[in-house]
């Protein structure tokens, strides 16, 4: 049970269309760290303009411990020691959660076609998941995909629908790849692409020395061009190499 000695007043919006979900995640961050919780419930939009004039704030769900303002989520968080994301801030758990993924995607699909995890084909379903992954990203937004890849790509600067186009060619290689069928087509896709992207990525970065962002998550990322970006280009070289080859024996 909560100790009584430490108690929280909770305003959050509690309206028959929309219950807060940062009054929410406050209620239980409140009652984690043992603080009951005089929850007041904002039910209406004029209830909540009266308390946002009241208080001088702009927002809710807003917390009080022992009388005085501890404010939003945010400032709970703050409160208790926890750390606030920046929304702005440089980050590549998107991409680590992404190969970490498409990584035991291909496991699991070689111990269910191959009996076991460790094979050639849970290899080269690790880098086509990836690229169908990827594709799906940056479908997601195509418009702001192609204006931040213009930034760097050589090919889209020079014909600006290839921005456009690139999405969908990388997730059509991918699904081929995944299937191994039509291999005269995906295999030259991976190739223009992966190989226009990789130069384009090597020349911006780490010749002309820019810093810019990597659309390769899609165009909201937060993600650094570099690393990240000639790796994605050079898997899709690679495998393209690799599906090119293996029938001639050469692999």
């Amino acid at each position: 049970m909560a100790n009584n000695a430490k108690r929280a007043m909770l305003y959050r919006m509690v309206m028959p269309g929309h219950v807060c979900p940062y009054g929410l995640k406050s209620k239980w961050l409140l009652r984690r760290h043992g603080y009951a919780v005089d929850d007041r419930s904002l039910r209406t939009r004029a209830e909540v303009d009266a308390f946002k004039a009241e208080h001088g704030v702009a927002t809710t769900p807003q917390t009080f411990i022992g009388g005085e303002r501890i404010g939003g989520h945010d400032d709970l968080r703050r409160f208790f020691g926890k750390s606030v994301a920046d929304k702005n801030a440089t980050s590549y758990r998107p991409v680590i959660a992404l190969f970490a993924m498409t990584a035991c995607m291909a496991l699991a699909a070689s111990v269910a076609v191959e009996g076991a995890p460790f094979t050639l084909r849970a290899a080269e379903w690790f880098v086509s998941f990836s690229m169908c992954v990827l594709a799906l990203l940056k479908l997601q937004d195509v418009e702001r995909f192609s204006t931040m890849f213009l930034n760097y790509d050589l090919l889209a600067r020079r014909w600006v629908p290839y921005g456009y186009v690139y999405p969908f060619a990388e997730g059509l290689a991918g699904v081929l790849m995944t299937a191994g069928v039509l291999t005269w087509l995906s295999v030259p896709v991976a190739l223009v692409i992966g190989g226009i992207g990789a130069v384009s990525v090597f020349k911006a970065v780490y010749v002309d020395r820019r810093e810019l962002k990597c659309a390769c998550v899609g165009g909201a990322s937060n993600v650094p061009l570099g690393f990240v970006s000639l790796t994605e280009n050079l898997f899709m070289v690679g495998m393209a190499l690799w599906m090119l080859l293996r029938p001639m024996g050469v692999m």
